[in-house]
């Protein structure tokens, strides 16, 4: 006898099962799609004990015949595919026809449906696999599927669930992810008597984020309005286009979270994972953000359904682009072009309520910022609950006129003074500079609160009054106080002119007297050899000094000589700790934020009121001026709001 054999329907089903039911929320994803390709416009969840004794999942869509209830529990039994043709362009959520089979394998599922065309329902009882009930019965149009026990007849599945509260978490997640694809749907998931989710249909998806995520959130987010980016493919019959759109919201590079968690992705209305979006998503955010942060996202890419594959995974949450690097660079560019339009100013986190004073003394404070050491990485984030002491702001009178800027930070030209700048007619709040406050519930207060602005396309409208420590800013403006961080702005002022001249072959460099030998590891001197056709573009000139030595001849205009050997380490290990798989534009930018760092006015260091004003003006005529290139804050503001509240004006 053969050792080759056809196994049973029954292990057939619980061997897909594997693939397709890995816990409680992929039951209810499968049953989720069914429901919104039934065309419901309302859906119900309901929980209990995590999902591993209930889920029930009624909707109000089209519902089934009562021979196609029977027809639905067979394997690879589908009404959304005929033709071998149909894969190559899936409209629908769910196609394989093997997740109620699946599910009926390993759990106690009922299914009580009726189409709209007949007067009566079916429902269909199904244990293990195993049929025990089919009936006619008299039900409400639209699907009910209730799952009980989910793996009570697979225990070596069963003990891999994690707790209660973590496959309910799960659960939560995914409506919620559902519901912000279908702000014109109902979604409804309870847990026992406890109501989870409860949204109503919404015209517009900023109103479904306010629903799901609160006012709070929605304010932290930029609109990314719907780009549209074509693709012209030539083909047999001549030249195709195709065409991509994005729309969402994104946040301020401000917003920094841990994990990945607040990515939300979608692809024709489908919800996945794919690596090739989140690596678009994270270089959009490249010099804006750490490297170890991840921004929220809300992200709805549309395209033709056969430019994408969804066919690549069991549970439909990978997907394969058929131009994925075009798709790439769209979402990249479409992004990072919505943060350079809209420059959303970050705001200081106020309390909810009244804080002590801080324990710190004040000399102590001082002493800690007199002796911090500003390198290039960006500092350690403190507690939520870290409170900062008081302290003295040194006012200085301001210039009615500024003079011609004789004592430039390093290495940058003079740069206009306001005076020589054309009008700027933005609209501008109705609240003068310096002039009356205005009272609580007069006019005034409330063109205040109206017409806030809420970017950093203020920044040349701001007046300097002084410093706090030599090293930050204080700023007033129409909308409000700002404190900039003159180290970080001037970072950024310099890593943007490094690279335009880079971009332009046209790098100012500075011959050194005697040239700088420095010694690598094996290691960076493999590394040196990889990237060093790139740091003589940036500015350098170096060549290989001897075994493992390496010569430094020029570097970059207004580089320091003790600066310059730090800057050519740095490189070298971050090159061999990130940049390996990295792009030509990474490493580019990577060296180019090395320089600015290093060239950048420091802390402690006194400016004058010019300089200030120069400052604040260089960096209003930045692409990005929101961080630095380590993607550290570079402005705060205390907005007017904030300001009457704290008061109590308001």
């Amino acid at each position: 006898m053969g050792r080759i054999r056809i196994l049973s329907d029954t292990v057939a089903n619980k061997i897909a099962a594997g693939e397709v039911v890995e816990r409680p929320a992929s039951v209810v994803k499968e049953l989720l799609e069914n429901s919104l390709d039934a065309g419901a416009s309302s859906v119900r969840i309901e929980i209990e004990s995590g999902g591993r004794k209930l889920i029930r999942i009624t909707d109000d869509g089209y519902g089934m015949l009562a021979d196609d209830a029977m027809l639905a529990f067979e394997r690879h039994a589908t009404s959304k595919l005929s033709e071998v043709k149909d894969l190559d362009s899936i409209g629908t959520l769910g196609f394989r026809g093997e997740a109620l089979p699946s599910i009926a394998a390993v759990s106690r599922l009922t299914l009580e449906t009726r189409s709209k065309e007949e007067s009566t329902g079916a429902r269909v009882e199904i244990a293990g696999g195993r049929m025990l009930k089919c009936e006619e019965a008299a039900l409400a149009s639209g699907t009910v599927v209730t799952v009980r026990d989910l793996f009570f007849n697979v225990p070596a599945r069963k003990k891999f669930l994690r707790t209660e509260q973590t496959e309910l978490a799960h659960i939560a997640t995914l409506a919620t992810h559902y519901s912000l694809a279908h702000p014109d749907k109902t979604f409804q998931l309870l847990h026992g008597a406890s109501e989870l989710l409860h949204v109503t249909p919404v015209a517009e998806l900023r109103d479904r984020v306010y629903q799901v995520f609160g006012g709070q959130t929605l304010g932290e987010l930029v609109d990314l309005g719907i780009r549209e980016r074509d693709l012209q493919i030539a083909g047999v019959e001549g030249v195709e286009t195709v065409s991509f759109f994005l729309r969402g919201f994104v946040s301020r590079p401000q917003v920094q979270k841990l994990n990945r968690n607040s990515i939300f992705a979608f692809v024709n209305g489908r919800l996945i994972k794919d690596r090739m979006l989140l690596h678009a998503l994270s270089a959009a955010y490249h010099n804006l953000m750490p490297p170890s942060c991840y921004p929220f996202a809300l992200l709805f890419l549309d395209c033709d359904a056969g430019e994408v594959d969804v066919n690549v995974h069991p549970s439909k949450t990978e997907v394969r682009f058929r131009h994925g690097s075009f798709v790439h660079d769209f979402v990249r560019d479409s992004i990072r072009a919505v943060l350079m339009e809209s420059r959303p100013a970050p705001v200081f986190p106020l309390p909810a309520h009244a804080q002590p004073a801080a324990s710190l003394p004040y000399s102590e404070f001082t002493q800690r910022i007199e002796n911090q050491d500003f390198g290039p990485l960006p500092p350690a984030v403190p507690p939520d609950d870290e409170e900062l002491p008081e302290v003295a702001i040194e006012r200085r009178p301001a210039n009615p006129r500024r003079s011609d800027f004789s004592a430039e930070p390093p290495g940058i030209p003079p740069a206009a003074t306001r005076e020589d700048r054309p009008p700027d007619n933005r609209p501008i709040s109705s609240a003068p500079v310096g002039g009356p406050l205005p009272d609580s519930h007069g006019p005034l207060a409330q063109g205040v609160l109206l017409d806030e602005q809420q970017n950093l396309t203020v920044l040349r409208d701001l007046r300097p009054l002084g410093q706090i420590h030599d090293s930050f800013i204080i700023a007033v403006g129409r909308d409000g106080l700002w404190i900039i961080d003159q180290h970080v702005a001037h970072e950024r002022i310099l890593f943007e002119r490094i690279l335009r001249e880079r971009a332009m072959g046209r790098v100012e460099m500075q011959q050194l007297l005697l040239p700088i030998v420095i010694e690598v590891t094996a290691g960076q001197q493999i590394e040196y050899a990889r990237i060093a056709d790139e740091l003589n573009s940036m500015g350098f000139e170096t060549e290989p000094f001897g075994n493992r030595t390496v010569a430094i001849k020029a570097a970059p205009a207004g580089v320091g000589t003790a600066e310059i050997e730090k800057i050519l380490y740095e490189v070298l290990e971050t090159s061999e700790r990130e940049f390996r798989r990295a792009s030509l534009d990474d490493l580019r930018r990577g060296i180019a934020a090395s320089i600015a760092c290093r060239a950048a006015i420091k802390i402690n260091t006194r400016l004058d009121q010019n300089k200030m004003e120069w400052l604040l003006d260089a960096l209003a005529g930045t692409e990005y001026p929101m961080s630095c290139p380590h993607g550290r804050p570079i402005a705060l503001k205390y907005s007017m709001r904030d300001i009457l509240k704290g008061f109590h004006r308001i």
